[in-house]
């Protein structure tokens, strides 16, 4: 009998095994694909290594307050293996048609260039940063009611709770009106797809929360972000447990009210593994599917009632040559073809994407060997996809190979258009599909962040981590939110309900 088994083996299901490894136990962690990691996981094509969703950290610099915690709790995690190089300033550039601002940390620097740039608007940016102030409070406040103790999270409830829902319920669209000049609306607004919802719909808490991360700076792991998986196993099997690849869950166990194991497919075979507590980091709706019909019916009709959000296209780019010394830098590239930044791109196949998000990973991490990469993500509605999404990848149709190859040359084209010396530079490209997000890492019709990110998911108290079955306990984006760091706090909240002990570590 294991002591905990966690599903699931991102960043939230590895912090989650790897505190309570630290705490003594001996836990098994489940990974239905090859490789572990989530989107932290990397991949090599002949001359050239991807990553797959680690564009930069927040919360891991020097600061000794709140600002480096994460940074502190990963040291603690990994015994210190685990390294971060800072991504410089700037860190993220927008771009618009005749227009481009550059977004530096910290909060005091940034604030400054918008003064300097957009000086009759002192007092609507001065506005601007004390509503993030107030809505990055509560998105904290969130986090820790999801976590705590029912007592402690009623109380909490009752102190932050009305704040809360009006920073969950207010839109960033709704706070951009405020905002007279379209270019100062753009550069505020422009970061929303780090938490994958359109101005619209997307929570302001949510908004401050993400964007607010990175006024202490952006960084990246040394090595790549496998080094998250890496440094994570050694902890987890040096006490004892296991990281098992190609396991496919497809029960977990409920004895006399309790979780008490988990079912799942390896080689071929069915096994089925007992413990004393069980942490899905594989996605509430992934969670429920496990579950017998007749456990908890209410909690699984209100979770089936949360769509997902937003998918995404992803065009990994391998390069021969210098592109530093061609115009390419550490900082992301946030391009708007328009000064509407809440397009999302509705038809791949018949338009260019309204937006392009460009990242050079191999330009941030010091330890890179071998030669350069990049990657264009665009934001999309995955309905073009849809026929594709639940099929067995042998069953994709000639339809589907037609539209992903039309869709590429499209976005490669328009790269090109906004990176000429680089062009000339470009041996190599490949396309992911909402289908290849769907098929690795399992994210309902392919979504970037799990579920849509509305003030309906987080007033949710179906995404809370202490689930109506007793023994099992959530963890992951579903969860916390967007993000490395939001995720990674998901799992050790969710073992802190184990070994409440790790509390203290949110306080390091």
């Amino acid at each position: 009998m294991w002591d905990t088994i966690v599903i699931g083996s991102g960043i939230s299901g590895l912090t989650a095994a790897a505190a309570l490894a630290r705490s003594g136990q001996r836990v098994l962690v489940l990974e239905q694909h090859s490789v572990a990691g989530g989107l932290t996981q990397t991949f090599t094509r002949q001359e050239w290594t991807f990553a797959t969703g680690v564009h930069y950290v927040s919360g891991v610099g020097p600061d000794s307050g709140a600002d480096g915690q994460f940074g502190r709790i990963l040291q603690w995690l990994t015994g210190g293996t685990l390294q971060f190089a800072d991504c410089g300033n700037p860190y993220d550039i927008v771009r618009l048609p005749g227009f481009e601002f550059a977004i530096e940390h910290p909060q005091a620097a940034y604030r400054n260039a918008l003064h300097a740039r957009f000086p009759a608007h002192r007092a609507a940016i001065e506005h601007w940063f004390e509503e993030m102030d107030a809505a990055g409070q509560s998105a904290r406040s969130l986090l820790a009611m999801r976590g705590l103790p029912a007592l402690l999270a009623w109380g909490l409830r009752l102190w932050h709770g009305a704040e809360v829902r009006h920073f969950s319920v207010r839109t960033l669209a709704e706070a951009l009106s405020a905002i007279e000049d379209s270019h100062l609306r753009a550069v505020l607004g422009a970061r929303w797809g780090n938490y994958g919802a359109a101005p619209e719909t997307a929570p302001l808490l949510e908004h401050a929360l993400v964007t607010g991360a990175y006024d202490s700076g952006a960084f990246y792991p040394v090595g790549g972000p496998t080094r998250f998986a890496k440094t994570m196993q050694r902890v987890i099997e040096a006490a004892g447990g296991q990281l098992r690849l190609r396991a496919d869950v497809k029960q977990i166990v409920v004895t006399d009210g309790r979780a008490s194991a988990v079912v799942f497919e390896h080689d071929g075979k069915r096994h089925s593994e007992s413990c004393t507590s069980v942490i899905s980091a594989m996605g509430v709706a992934n969670t429920v599917a496990c579950l017998d019909a007749q456990i908890a019916p209410s909690w699984r009709e209100t979770v089936h009632a949360l769509r997902p959000g937003l998918s995404y296209l992803a065009l990994y780019l391998g390069f021969d040559g210098d592109i530093a010394a061609a115009g390419a830098s550490p900082a992301n590239v946030w391009i708007y073809e328009s000064e509407d930044i809440g397009r999302v791109w509705q038809a791949p196949a018949d338009e260019d994407a309204p937006a392009l998000f460009v990242s050079f990973p191999s330009l941030k991490d010091p330890a890179h060997v071998g030669k350069h990469t990049g990657e264009v993500v665009a934001l999309c509605d995955a309905s073009s996809f849809e026929p594709w999404l639940h099929l067995p990848a042998e069953h994709r149709s000639e339809e589907y190979i037609a539209l992903k190859a039309w869709v590429e040359d499209r976005m490669l084209a328009q790269f090109r258009r906004h990176f000429p010396a680089l062009a000339a530079m470009l041996r190599f490209h490949e396309l992911s599909t909402p289908v290849t997000q769907q098929h690795f890492v399992r994210s309902p019709d392919g979504a970037m962040y799990g579920l849509e990110m509305s003030a309906r998911r987080l007033t949710s108290r179906s995404l809370d981590v202490r689930t109506p079955v007793p023994g099992l306990l959530l963890a992951g984006q579903d969860v916390s939110g967007a993000g490395i760091q939001a995720s990674c706090m998901s799992g050790l909240l969710a073992a802190a309900v184990i070994e409440p002990s790790l509390l203290r570590r949110l306080n390091v």
